[in-house]
Parts: structure tokens; sequence; C-alpha cells
């Protein structure tokens, strides 16, 4: 036998030399495990989910609050004041004071808002003519409507 000088290379014997495959089995048991909890859920879940629609409202169908106090201008092409309404009954400017002053009066107090609805085209100077007769008639608060405003 030969004294090894440090200068040859040593061979390892085949039985000694490390793996360079990966060890997949444990892996795959994984895998499996998983495809068995997913196969046993599936069907757990549901398939089909129901829901309650609303239905569309009738559009001829007029929902009115019997409290609700609501002056509307009429407006001509110009924006001009052309009448008023008191709900559904038709009033002058002379006549809505006294009439808004009878039925405030009969109210408790935080019961007596105003709504004002007018169109968009309607002068501003007429709407603020009509919010002085109501604030004078001892109504609070006074709220503001659109009447044309586009429904979305």
């Amino acid at each position: 036998m030969a004294i090894p000088t440090g200068k040859e290379e040593y061979k390892r014997p085949e039985a000694a030399k490390p793996m360079v495959d990966m060890n997949v089995v444990p892996l795959i048991d994984i895998l499996l495990v998983l495809l068995i909890i997913f196969m046993a859920i599936t069907p757990l879940k549901p398939s089909k989910l129901e829901s309650k629609i609303p239905e569309k409202p009738p559009e001829n169908v007029v929902v009115s609050n019997p409290l609700a106090l609501v002056v509307s201008v009429e407006a001509d092409a110009s924006g001009r004041l052309a009448g008023l309404k008191l709900n559904v009954e038709p009033v002058t400017e002379e006549t809505l004071g006294e009439k808004l002053r009878e039925i405030i009066a009969a109210r408790p107090p935080d019961q007596r808002s105003v709504f004002i609805r007018a169109p968009r085209n309607t002068l501003y100077g007429e709407v603020v003519r009509v919010i002085d007769i109501v604030k004078d008639a001892g109504a609070a608060p006074i709220g503001l409507q659109i009447d044309d405003l586009p429904e979305r």
C-alpha cells in the first residue's frame, strides 16, 4: 500500500456519496391529505344562494305624510311666480300666510316644519319671498326641495 502524499484525490465509495435527488414521497402524502380535506369540504358549501329582492313599487302610488306641510311653487317659463299650493290646495301669497298660521298654531313645536318645493328655473328672489311668508307664519325649520330632480 502506498502512503498518501496529500496530492491524490480521496474517492468515496458509492454508498457513502450524498443523495442529490429530492425525496418527494412525504410531499405526495401531504398533497393527498389536502386533496381529501378539500373533497370533504366541497359538498358542504352552499351551491345555491337565495336572495329576496324587493319589488319595485307601483309608479302611480303617492305616499303622503298627513303631518307634512309642503308649499309648492309654480313658476312660468321666465322663472316668475305663477302659483302656490299648500300641500294640494291652491293658495295665493296673501292667503298662504294666514292658512299656515292657523295650521302651525294648532301643532306642537316639534311638528312645525314646512318644506318648500320649487322647480329649478324659479328665480331666487321669488323663492325667498315665499320663504319669508312661511317664516312669518311661525314655521321652523324650513326645508327646500327641488321639484325636478332626475331619478337615478
